[in-house]
């Protein structure tokens, strides 16, 4: 039976917030007197840092700055999130050029590409550098940064796709801060958050001894996107004890829940693109009578024990788990049958219509245990300075679902005006697996001269999987279980043209595991298929200073591909044929400027299919990948003490609809603006936040995932508003 969402009160739970944070602000007042008798204020100290100097924890080289490392990376911040309104991983498609769209539905689970790779939401995803599962909607109340590596995956994870990895880092305590915030959008959607952190002492001298954070999210959702009102809600606490001078403890723990009805795609009709002008992009598919929110339910902890042996190395034991139970559940399009008794697979009806499916996956397990240990340290060898990494990562992966239904309901319509009948029966199978890795891992910066480094990474993985039919007939469980040894080497090499220019080259390689989709028409419908070798090349120049930062770099990523191909009887089949070749230049600045500053980048992209079978595939440009992009953020102070003012702008070029590239969508532009207003009072700080996205309600179709044999369609969202106000405490 599925679970029913639980009902609460916004008032009461913003009132509730509040005086929460009061509460814990008198206490630690009360607990340091000697701070409120001294009138220190309550606003905690900021250390700021360009982004030059930002270290790149994901990049696996410790505390090296992006500037000074030879591969392309991102890190955006907590307080930029809040400042563009994000509140999904998805967002980050409007902050960098590189990350782009792959499905992203309202309700759902995020689906990013980077460098026109899918990432893997599987084995793509790290939480302070440890595996994570991100089939689950993901908090970012919770998170201090967001990190993009793009591209060289390989060096970081023993098996994930080739553009690149997302980690996710978690706030830590800090001083001492009490921040509440308050936030409105769209149709009424209401968020409330509470941000709490201080240090303590452990009662034996040791001052600041033990640290404290606490974030605390709830949200009622009303968006604009009709029939998909929902809510969300967050508990979080991270801590840590500095045992001694040299041991550090830190641990934390997540609880999350997300209810919310999700959005299918619009799609063809018959052979023709739709005019994105005609379509309400506020209209949900997903609004039939019987219709039930996606629920995602999330659990994480982790334990960090870092111990400086001496002044050169330090070890660590960092370990994890994360448990989600997801129900999924949609009033699926898909396809059409005409009137005539024509089939439209890949479409819809050329008159809007659709076939619809009552789709239930509920009660869906996903669990992942992940134990990093690593010693990092340095060396002198041969008169040669070396940075060295080296550990080892055991981490395991379970799914354990049980049948789902797919059951034909009726006919719908683009306009939603159809109803269908549900049917709920568990007439489908799913695919539970258990997946274990050991790899090990070394990395090593070497100072060659005063002017070049190199850089080597080696990763070798040995994996054992095992999959298995649920809810099929006896002895149709079709088991599967094999093992594999892989290694994954990546080099570089740097030379520094002055102490602000910089030029790199590095090659790598990756390996990505794909499974074939759990749907009757395959014939090999839930079985892995043989590892996808990538390599990667790039050169570029990277340059950090106060005034700004830039790089350009060349990529060439090639990748084994994987297609369907008749299997005869109306079945196809998963296999492994021709190249996904995907080279281009990206462009990235960050210019600052007294009270203001830029931040832009660019990707050109050339991708194609070579050495298919068929030869009519070579030469074509994979679905859902534009080949040009552009994104900038802007802000300038204005007329007022404490007053910004901000402007984002998102281009993104034409993609193809079909594999066949008959059909493409155009390119479209949105401008975004914003305005924050920082106000003293007392001792205390308001900031005041509001944003427009898509000012000029541009009308376009943002993205065309292909999935299933099937052309999906998502608009660009209506103009949208946003006001919050934050009380620092």
């Amino acid at each position: 039976m599925a679970r029913s969402s639980t009902p609460f009160s916004l008032h009461r739970l913003a009132v509730a917030l509040v005086s929460c944070g009061l509460g814990l602000h008198a206490a630690a007042q009360s607990a340091n007197p000697s701070d409120t008798a001294s009138g220190s204020t309550a606003l905690p100290g900021v250390v700021v840092k360009g982004a030059s100097e930002a270290p790149l924890s994901v990049g696996g080289f410790g505390d090296t700055p992006i500037a000074k490392l030879p591969l392309q990376a991102s890190i955006v911040s907590a307080e930029r999130m809040t400042d563009r309104g994000l509140i999904s991983l998805a967002g980050l498609t409007s902050l960098d050029a590189s990350v782009g769209d792959s499905y992203n539905s309202a309700g759902y689970v995020s689906y990013l590409k980077v460098r026109g790779f899918d990432l893997d939401n599987r084995f793509n995803y790290r939480r302070d550098g440890l595996p994570i599962n991100a089939e689950a909607a993901i908090s970012l109340s919770n998170k201090g940064s967001l990190e993009v590596l793009k591209g060289t995956s390989g060096i970081q994870a023993g098996t994930s796709a080739p553009g690149g990895l997302v980690n996710l880092v978690v706030k830590r305590p800090t001083l001492e801060l009490t921040s509440v915030t308050l936030a409105v959008s769209e149709r009424g959607t209401i968020d409330t958050a509470m941000d709490w952190s201080r240090r303590f002492s452990d009662g034996h001298g040791n001052d600041k001894a033990f640290g404290l954070r606490v974030n605390v999210e709830a949200a009622k959702l009303r968006p604009e996107l009709r029939d998909a009102d929902g809510n969300r809600w967050l508990l979080s606490a991270a801590g840590d004890w500095r045992v001694s001078r040299d041991t550090l403890v830190e641990a934390e723990v997540e609880l999350s829940r997300q209810s919310q009805p999700s959005q299918p795609g619009f799609s063809l009709l018959g052979s023709t693109l739709p005019d994105a002008k005609s379509i309400d992009p506020r209209i949900n598919l997903n609004n039939q009578s019987w219709s039930q929110p996606v629920v995602f339910e999330g659990k994480t902890a982790s334990l960090r024990v870092t111990h400086q042996l001496n002044a050169d190395w330090k070890l660590q034991a960092h370990g994890a788990i994360q448990r989600l139970v997801n129900d999924d559940r949609l009033a699926y399009p898909f396809g059409c049958t005409a009137s005539d008794g024509t089939y439209y697979a890949s479409s819809y009806c050329p008159d809007g219509t659709f076939d619809q499916y009552d789709f239930r996956s509920e009660n869906e397990h996903r669990d992942t245990d992940a134990l990093d240990l690593s010693a990092q340290g340095k060396l002198d060898i041969g008169g040669m300075r070396h940075d060295l990494s080296t550990g080892v990562l055991f981490s395991r992966f379970r799914s354990r679902l049980q049948g789902q239904a797919y059951n034909f309901a009726g006919t719908g319509n683009i306009w939603g005006t159809l109803p269908t009948v549900a049917d709920p029966s568990l007439t489908g199978t799913n695919t539970d697996r258990t997946e274990r890795s050991t790899e090990l891992y070394l990395r090593d910066a070497v100072q060659l001269s005063e002017r070049w480094q190199g850089w080597l990474g080696l990763r070798h993985t040995r994996l054992h999987r095992e999959s298995w039919q649920v809810n099929a007939a006896p002895g149709a469980e079709q088991p599967t279980r094999y093992s594999q040894s892989l290694t994954t080497p990546w080099l570089g090499a740097s030379y520094a043209i002055d102490a602000q220019l910089m030029a790199y080259a590095s090659w790598g390689e990756g390996v990505q595991s794909d499974v074939a989709p759990n749907r009757a028409e395959y014939v090999n419908k839930g079985r892995a298929l043989p590892a996808l070798r990538s390599k990667q090349w790039e050169f570029g120049l990277k340059s950090g200073s106060r005034s700004v930062d830039w790089s350009i770099n060349y990529f060439d990523i090639r990748q084994a591909a994987a297609r369907d191909v008749d299997a005869g009887g109306g079945l196809v089949e998963r296999v492994l044929d021709g190249t996904q070749h995907h080279r281009g230049i990206e462009a990235q600045a960050d210019l600052k400027w007294t009270g203001g500053g830029v931040v832009a980048s660019a990707m050109k992209l050339r991708a194609r299919i070579e050495g298919s079978s068929d030869a009519s595939l070579n030469g074509l440009k994979p679905a859902n990948v534009p080949e040009t992009t552009l994104k900038l953020q802007a802000h300038q102070s204005a007329f007022l003490t404490g007053l910004e003012l901000q402007a984002g702008l998102v281009y993104e070029g034409k993609r193809m609809v079909l594999p066949d590239n008959s059909v493409a969508i155009p390119g479209w532009t949105r401008l975004d603006l914003g305005a924050k207003y920082e106000q003293n009072v007392g001792r205390q700080l308001l900031i005041w936040r509001v944003g427009v996205d898509n000012v000029t309600d541009r009308r376009a179709w943002r993205e065309s995932p292909y999935q299933y044999g099937h052309a999906y369609l998502y608009p660009l969202a209506n103009r949208t508003w946003r006001a919050s106000v934050e009380w620092v405490l």
